[in-house]
């Protein structure tokens, strides 16, 4: 037998863990000293450590790791508890991702502060264009809240636009307005460029009104990555005796399938301060 210290450290698991274990039940020691009230150990029992300490990472409960290292619930149980937990994980892995490409981008933008663009921002007009759209609504303007509303909505225009035999004329066009119930909410538009009669049922075919004058700028990556961009832009418009009028709107020159090679137009509706 090993005593408790001598257990944890075979273990490579704190006395204290192995103590609240006992008092919870979960991993009680194979003998214990009337006298001295000393734990003793089993190398038998590192096998049940093991499996406890490997289900607490997964994220599960004391209560559930309890029940299932005392089987009390049955293989299929077990699979759809792991299954669970997987995806969880998974949205989990997912949502750290997206936070540092996000803090990145950020670094980016503090590194790229007074570096202001000369040649790269263009005041132009932009004409009116016939658009096919979805619309949905966002929980703010974040990139972590826009993301995930965006890209479904494009996924679903265009499935609905093929089982209407509408094919696309131009590229995709992506902007935003403060939603009507307000409260930070963003109304996201996630349209493309059609030649299809105005309608509204599986989606909607509008004329997007033309921009009189747009500063704009071109993104090179994903989307997850604009910051710097938006923000270079952002600041020659300030310097440059303008101000905005509205939401940039994105105009997806370039959308092959690795989105660090994404081309985007961002055009910001502008006027004179």
């Amino acid at each position: 037998m090993f005593t408790i210290g001598d257990f944890a450290r075979l273990g490579r698991v704190s006395v204290r863990m192995l103590r609240h274990y006992d008092a919870t039940g979960l991993l009680r020691p194979a003998h214990v000293d009337p006298v001295s009230g000393y734990r003793y150990y089993t190398a038998a029992q590192l096998a049940r450590l093991n499996r406890i300490i490997a289900l607490k990472d997964l994220g599960f409960t004391l209560q559930q790791v309890r029940d299932i290292v005392d089987e009390k619930v049955s293989a299929g149980e077990l699979r759809g508890m792991l299954r669970l937990r997987r995806a969880e994980l998974e949205t989990a892995m997912a949502a750290a991702g997206a936070r540092l490409i996000q803090v990145e981008a950020r670094l980016r933008a503090i590194e790229s502060e007074g570096h202001m663009p000369t040649n790269d921002v263009v005041i132009k007009n932009v004409p009116s264009v016939r658009v096919a759209e979805l619309t949905a609504t966002a929980a703010s303007f974040e990139p972590e809240a826009i993301s995930p509303v965006i890209g479904p909505l494009y996924d679903e225009l265009f499935r609905r636009l093929e089982a209407a035999g509408i094919a696309p004329t131009g590229p995709g066009v992506a902007y935003y307005e403060d939603a009507p119930e307000g409260g930070g909410r963003i109304s996201v538009h996630a349209a493309v460029q059609v030649s299809a009669p105005l309608q509204d049922g599986a989606f909607r075919v509008l004329d997007l009104p033309s921009l009189d004058q747009a500063a704009t700028i071109v993104h090179r990556g994903s989307m997850d990555t604009v910051l710097p961009t938006a923000q270079a832009l952002a600041r020659w418009i300030d310097a440059n005796g303008y101000q905005p009028t509205g939401y940039p709107r994105e105009i997806n020159l370039e959308c092959p399938e690795n989105r660090d090679d994404w081309v985007t137009e961002l055009q910001a509706p502008v006027t004179r301060a």
